[in-house]
């Protein structure tokens, strides 16, 4: 791929920003003012060679503000590209499907994703998981409710969470 589109949007979270793919398909995000943290997280095959900064992403950023005001269904429809392995990719859209105000334990998300024994594959699949937000592993907590990890950051997190379940 030759070029993508990035922008940053701010939240109340914090800047968000994107990167996206020329057909609209989100390729990276997360809670940083610019893209250089993201870059990395593209799997080689997807990488672009170059970026271009614009104000607006179109139905990505609609879907980025809508969220943050409430509409949290808004990124359920967005295209995400990502790639791994294909118990990486399952599980990736295993977690598309887990519902906002509604926090699931790791040993859930990996006994959804059809491996229950498998807590720690599971778990990384969150961490390695590069579009925050549309691939929501902020709804994936410890067993007992305690947040665990999260690249932006546990205070994000937490206000994620406590987002989705205000509205809930």
């Amino acid at each position: 791929m030759s070029t993508a589109h990035t922008s940053t949007v701010d939240t109340p979270a914090g800047p968000f920003t994107a990167i996206v793919a020329p057909d609209g398909a989100v390729l990276a995000s997360g809670w940083t003012p610019g893209p250089d943290a993201l870059v990395p997280l593209i799997n080689a095959s997807l990488r672009p060679a170059s970026l271009r900064t614009m104000r607006d992403l179109g139905p990505v950023t609609a879907a980025v503000v809508a969220y943050h005001r409430g509409d949290f269904a808004a990124v359920e429809d967005v295209e995400v590209r990502q790639r791994s392995s294909e118990f990486m990719e399952w599980s990736w859209s295993v977690l598309r499907g887990v519902s906002a105000g509604k926090p699931i334990s790791y040993a859930d998300y990996a006994a959804l994703a059809g491996r229950p024994a498998a807590v720690r594959a599971a778990a990384s699949a969150c961490a390695r998981n590069g579009a925050a937000l549309f691939v929501p592993c902020h709804r994936v907590v410890r067993t007992g409710g305690a947040l665990g990890g999260f690249r932006w950051g546990v205070d994000v997190k937490r206000w994620l969470l406590g987002h989705e379940s205000s509205e809930a």
